[in-house]
């Protein structure tokens, strides 16, 4: 006989189905995780529904709602969600309450939630009122979802993908810094996916001055704009720079300059001072203000010297790269770095997703450890 919390046949096509609904809410529910929710009984869906944007109801919620109007009992069923149920007050009831509440006979889970107020106290709390539970079913799925999330919950800090345009030959530019445009129109408009995913978008003050980039969404539909960082050590920024209309944008500087910080003010701009000794932004320091800040996923689209200091400082979890086929021989690097003398010394990533954009080629590239440590701490139990 099969134990009453061990995986079922039918249990993945169902927490797929799930995780269809949890990406639908892609670019809404951020500083919350993407959840979905399916009710089964009997392979006959009751109800189902996606995490709302921030203050609206959770997954679960959604999908008991869902089933009350459609006039179904969930008593006796299996409820399939893609995250642990929250078990604490926040901006809305505990989920789990509502669970046990409508009395399913089972709820399987695909990943645990790392948050300090619930890591497996919502598990518990549905044992212990005789639901059985199932765990990990679609597990690096439903935490490819929520890469930022467990990240934050788990270390503190937003996970950050460094994206960047380049050859064959690695350029990310000209000499005469000439960069616009390496890749096609499908590998801009596929980034622009990446921007809405994201919590913020950050760029260095030499891409503003240079390209005066506006750096919002436009080409993927997306009712919530991510936030826009500038890293400016010296706070050169222009008040008339086109990124600071629309929502308020964070300015990290190493320089306190009353007077240039209350001029931006009037443009909507929050100047941060997080001076690391040297005249630079401490950038381990900017993330861990990040993760305070509720910053889940962070798009880096800046030049080789931030993306390379970045890299130096820790704070890169993923590479996010697109290839034009082109040669262009000398030009801007991918990133600046220290030059090695042994290939031992080389910052070594995991390729993880590889696709062809249009006449380009996406590759995705993880940092193995930064992503076990994440995944260690959702995997409920493995």
């Amino acid at each position: 006989m099969m134990p009453a919390d061990a995986e079922r046949p039918e249990d993945a096509a169902w927490m797929r189905r799930a995780l269809a609904l949890a990406e639908g809410a892609l670019y809404a529910t951020s500083p919350n995780p993407r959840v979905g929710c399916v009710i089964v009984r009997d392979g006959k869906v009751l109800g189902e529904g996606a995490t709302q944007p921030v203050g609206g109801p959770h997954a679960e919620v959604c999908a008991l709602r869902d089933a009350r109007s459609r006039g179904e009992s969930v008593q006796g069923a299996t409820v399939y969600v893609t995250l642990e149920p929250c078990s604490h007050y926040g901006r809305t009831p505990p989920c789990v309450d509502a669970l046990i509440e409508a009395a399913p006979a089972r709820v399987v889970v695909a990943m645990g939630d790392p948050n300090p107020r619930v890591d497996g106290q919502g598990l518990a709390k549905l044992r212990a009122a005789g639901i059985a539970v199932t765990t990990g079913v679609c597990l690096d799925d439903a935490l490819a979802l929520n890469l930022g999330f467990a990240a934050r919950m788990s270390r503190g800090t937003p996970w950050l993908w460094a994206k960047m345009a380049a050859t064959l030959d690695g350029r990310s530019a000209l000499p005469n810094g000439r960069s616009q445009w390496i890749t096609g129109e499908a590998a801009r408009a596929d980034g622009h996916h990446w921007r809405a995913r994201s919590c913020a978008v950050l760029t260095g003050i030499g891409t503003v001055l240079a390209d005066d980039p506006r750096l919002d969404v436009r080409h993927v539909e997306t009712g919530r704009q991510p936030r826009k960082i500038v890293l400016d050590s010296r706070l050169r920024i222009s008040p008339g720079a086109r990124l600071l209309d629309g929502a308020e944008t964070w300015i990290f500087t190493a320089v306190e300059d009353a007077g240039k910080a209350a001029q931006l003010a009037h443009r909507n701009a929050r100047v941060i001072c997080l001076p690391d000794g040297n005249g630079r932004v401490d950038l381990p320091a900017m993330m861990q203000w990040l993760g305070q800040h509720e910053i889940n996923e962070v798009h880096a689209e800046a030049g080789a010297q931030l993306t390379g200091a970045l890299l130096e400082a820790g704070c890169v979890d993923e590479w996010l790269v697109y290839l034009a086929p082109m040669l262009v021989g000398e030009g801007a690097g991918m990133a600046k770095l220290p030059v090695l003398e042994d290939l031992a010394q080389a910052r070594r990533f995991a390729f993880n997703d590889v696709a062809r954009v249009g006449a380009d080629v996406r590759l995705r590239a993880q940092d193995p450890e930064r992503l076990a440590a994440v995944r260690a701490a959702v995997a409920l139990g493995e």
